[in-house]
């Protein structure tokens, strides 16, 4: 009879809907809509420069993805949010900082068209609290929001992998966070 209780209290507390992950005090969304598709948290971290917390890095997916070439390979839709934690990021650092992480993991877009079409689409400083979202759809277009507020969409498949590998490439903008985004 225990063992019987012991397997229903079991079942019933998984499932409960689970809560929502909680990192440096900001409540995280477990699902996002993505192209009308729901996409799941796959993981999350602190994205820091010299010790200072500038953003929390979430990865939402359709599928599990628990390694760089995995998620590098999935060609399903996939959304990075930034949650800005630092007072102000000036707009010349987030181009500079994008420019970096390409021309570390995906040389080969270095002045490409639709690089420069994206790094322009970034023309405001981001503060503390802003949510910036790169959807990364399928079809391979990019599309990125402030809060909600389309700054465009840039359509290209290599565009759409490279954003993707400056966080999960070989030499991402931050290791822990890498391995965040991936879930570990």
């Amino acid at each position: 009879m225990k063992n019987i209780f012991m397997a229903l209290f079991l079942t019933a507390l998984f499932a409960m809907p689970s809560s929502a992950a909680e990192v440096a005090g900001v409540k995280l969304d477990q699902t996002v809509t993505v192209n009308s598709q729901q996409l799941k948290l796959n993981g999350s971290g602190i994205r820091k420069k010299f010790f200072v917390k500038v953003y929390i890095g979430s990865l939402y997916s359709v599928r599990q993805l628990s390694s760089s070439a995995a998620a590098l390979s999935d060609g399903g839709d996939k959304l990075i949010r930034m949650n800005f934690l630092h007072s102000k990021v000036e707009k010349e650092k987030i181009i500079e900082a994008f420019s970096e992480g390409f021309a570390n993991n995906s040389p080969e877009m270095v002045g490409a068209p639709e690089l420069k079409k994206f790094l322009a689409l970034f023309t405001a400083d981001f503060i503390k609290g802003d949510v910036v979202d790169l959807a990364l759809s399928a079809d391979g277009s990019v599309t990125a929001t402030q809060n909600g507020k389309s700054l465009g969409t840039v359509s290209s498949t290599k565009l759409a992998k490279a954003v993707l590998a400056i966080y999960l490439g070989d030499k991402p903008a931050d290791d822990s966070l890498k391995k965040g985004m991936l879930g570990n």
